[in-house]
């Protein structure tokens, strides 16, 4: 099995977000590398420049928010591409409530960018042979509670409805707002474990 990882990063943060847990993974043998990405830049050109910067690697792949998306998304945009274990954390593959209130306001289409578009309600069915991991926050702390209350459980930012991913492999629930989904202890504890073993637990 592949010992390279792929981190992607969210929307408006540096790859170096993602330090905590590429050190875990480090420390476990694995070899870590960061995707920088312009995330208001259009989805398709991202998930384009991912896939170039794969270059054909069988790698696993793990992406917090944004770039869980981008990462769901090129590898159902390239079913001819191999990869290892994939780990999303609090990504809304079905849409964001958070992100189409912001976006109906002048700065938040601004902040959004050509990525808005991707906001809106959709089903998400991972329909390849890799193992798929989705982990949600379920504490409601981050900024999109600023733009009004969340429906159902939620991180702050995204719901745990629209993390849901019909046919993934295993899911997680952990007590955390979303941002730190990236720097948390247990989520990269999760994500070591998913990796190696393809299930949560």
């Amino acid at each position: 099995m592949t010992s390279e990882v792929i981190l992607v990063p969210g929307l408006w943060v540096p790859a170096a977000a993602m330090a905590l847990i590429a050190a875990r993974l480090a420390r476990r043998g694995y070899v870590t590398r960061s995707f920088a990405y312009r995330g208001r830049a259009p989805l398709e050109a991202n998930i384009e420049r991912l896939a170039r910067y794969i270059d054909g690697r069988t790698v696993h792949l793990v992406g917090h928010s944004l770039g869980g998306v981008l990462v769901y998304d090129m590898l159902a945009c390239h079913t001819e591409m191999a990869s290892g274990n994939v780990v999303l954390l609090g990504a809304p593959v079905r849409g964001c409530h958070a992100g189409r209130r912001l976006g109906s306001r002048t700065l938040g289409r601004w902040m959004l960018g050509a990525c808005a578009a991707r906001w809106e309600k959709r089903e998400a069915r991972w329909q390849r042979a890799e193992r798929l991991g989705v982990i949600a926050g379920t504490l409601p702390l981050g900024l999109g509670r600023a733009l009004g209350a969340l429906p159902g459980d939620n991180d702050g930012v995204v719901c745990v409805d629209e993390t849901t991913v019909e046919g993934m492999s295993d899911r997680a629930l952990v007590p955390a707002g979303h941002s730190m989904l990236a720097v948390s202890g247990r989520v990269s504890a999760l994500v070591e474990h998913f990796l190696g073993t393809g299930r949560f637990a």
